[in-house]
């Protein structure tokens, strides 16, 4: 009996020191009686994987990392967050050899590689030191390889990665741009394939310190596509591997559906692509499905754009297409809806969409009542002939509080902004160079059903690349994109980022004192 109540006041004891260390974190507000609302507060911790580059011996690689200043960054200290460190790392870790050798000069040649090949592979490839500044490493080759990183303290809220690859020549001419992601277990892309005359290579990426193991679907036009091999995909502790698309099934499809999912562990996954005569691209997971999606930032130039699009519930869709222009919306004649049978992928050529004016694809229900979730994407041609080179633009999240994108170069970079909904303000800071400069801000007004293409000003006294971090003021959601263009030999090589939302705050529930939880 006498042990029963220690433990009770212990536990009461226990509950208020709980409680009133909630309430010393919650934000002002009004709730219910005796209860505090929660708090959105920075995140401590965030991770992010950045696939291989390149395999070709002409590939030249700009690396940039970047927190940005304000919500957690500069103010993290204020705050209280730690200082914290944001590094990227090369993903191949070479082991000891499970096989003892005999041999002792051997065995000691060995454990001395081994011991080196971890040293390097313990190296930063990026740190960021400070938010509000960009870091910068440059690479050539093919050899440079997968990184995985993890950033702490005033440096994770927000804490963004990129990797840019020029390549001028081969079967992966192009420009291939790519934002290192955040792990998951689930990814979507619509819009790879397994005809001849692609290469698509999916990059899976584990950051972890154990073995992931995940598993490849394929969606084709006829639906699921038969695949032996697909199951039970193993990717070793912070390491990399690459699959050709093509090795996976016996049938060539050109447009197909891939959705990837993990066993055990999570992975960073996305999609290489590399099509004869047109170049090549990163293709990025696509949002989760949805009943209305946005593709934000077709350039005013496409030359050719297709819709690729699929229905992983048991009902079919029927979306309404339209493209939000300088102006307003409108759905373009003879492709104004796209009908999406369940568990198949679906496509459509919308041409020259665009008319040289900028602008983004909305997806919506033909009937609202009963909207059908789906996935898609968009591959974008710039140019004709031998001058074409493509990118990807997947159906994206909005920018929410706040979303960055690294690797501004001083000219090719221009920031798409489309509100699907209602007239927004959004406010733009370009960052400070790499190599110095200072920051600026421009405040832009987006109309409702709308896209604005804005090029940013590269900041004063700037070296290097800079970042652009964009953050919702007022009114509906805004989805934006940014595009890097890089000229070479009369090709205009591009590549398109989305901005999702960051991820930098993290809703954390308040409790409040009941102390009648005690009560028998």
């Amino acid at each position: 009996m006498k042990s029963t109540h220690l433990s009770l006041i212990a536990g009461a004891l226990a509950l208020a020191a709980v409680t009133g260390f909630a309430s010393l974190n919650a934000s002002d507000g009004p709730v219910e009686a005796g209860a505090k609302p929660a708090s959105a507060l920075p995140v401590e911790r965030s991770s992010l994987v950045c696939p291989a580059p390149s395999t070709s011996e002409l590939a030249e690689t700009v690396y940039t990392s970047f927190t940005p200043a304000g919500k957690g960054g500069a103010q993290g200290a204020a705050q209280g967050t730690a200082e914290g460190t944001a590094e990227l790392k090369p993903a191949l870790v070479v082991l000891d050899d499970d096989e003892t050798e005999t041999d002792p000069k051997k065995a000691k040649k060995a454990e001395e590689a081994a011991k080196k090949a971890r040293a390097k592979a313990d190296k930063p490839v990026l740190a960021v030191k400070e938010p509000g500044k960009p870091v910068l490493k440059e690479a050539s080759g093919s050899g440079s390889p997968a990184l995985v990183g993890t950033a702490t303290g005033r440096l994770a809220p927000g804490w963004a990665a990129q990797q840019t690859t020029k390549v001028t020549a081969g079967g992966t001419r192009g420009l291939l741009g790519v934002s290192c992601t955040a792990p998951d277990t689930n990814f979507w892309f619509p819009g790879v394939s397994t005809a001849r005359s692609r290469q698509d290579y999916i990059h899976l990426t584990n950051p972890d310190d154990s073995a992931a193991v995940a598993d490849i679907e394929l969606f084709g036009p006829k639906g699921a596509v038969t695949s032996e091999v697909g199951d039970g995909i193993t990717v070793p502790a912070r390491s990399s591997v690459a699959l050709l698309l093509s090795t996976l099934t016996d049938e060539a499809v050109n447009d197909l559906t891939a959705h990837i999912t993990t066993r055990s562990g999570r992975i960073g996954a996305v999609v290489l692509t590399a099509e004869d005569g047109s170049g090549s691209d990163w293709l990025t997971a696509a949002a989760d499905p949805a009943a209305t999606l946005v593709m934000p930032g077709i350039p005013a130039d496409a030359t050719s754009v297709q819709l690729v699009a699929f229905a992983p519930g048991d009902n079919d869709a029927d979306m309404k297409i339209q493209l939000m222009g300088k102006n307003a919306a409108f759905s373009p004649a003879g492709n104004d809806s796209l009908h999406v049978k369940s568990g198949m992928t679906a496509t459509v050529d919308l041409k020259d969409i665009t008319r040289g004016e900028p602008g983004s694809l909305r997806l919506t229900p033909v009937d609202k009542k009963r909207g059908t979730p789906i996935v898609a994407a968009l591959r974008v041609v710039r140019g004709t002939g031998a001058k074409q080179e493509i990118a990807y633009i997947p159906a994206t999240g909005p920018v929410g509080a706040r979303s960055s994108v690294t690797d501004n170069r001083a000219k090719g970079s221009t920031l798409s902004l489309a509100a699907p909904g209602a007239t927004a303000k959004v406010k733009v800071t370009t960052s400070a160079g790499s190599g110095g400069g200072e920051e600026a801000v421009e405040t832009y007004t987006v109309k409702a059903d709308t896209t604005i293409a804005v090029t940013p000003k590269p900041p004063a006294g700037f070296k290097g690349t800079y970042a652009l971090t964009v953050e919702t003021v007022s009114g509906g959601p805004v989805h934006a994109s940014r595009s890097l263009v890089l000229p070479e030999d009369g090709v205009q090589m591009f590549t398109v980022q989305t901005l999702p939302d960051d991820g930098g705050t993290v809703v954390v529930p308040s409790a409040r004192q009941d102390l009648s939880v005690l009560d028998d």
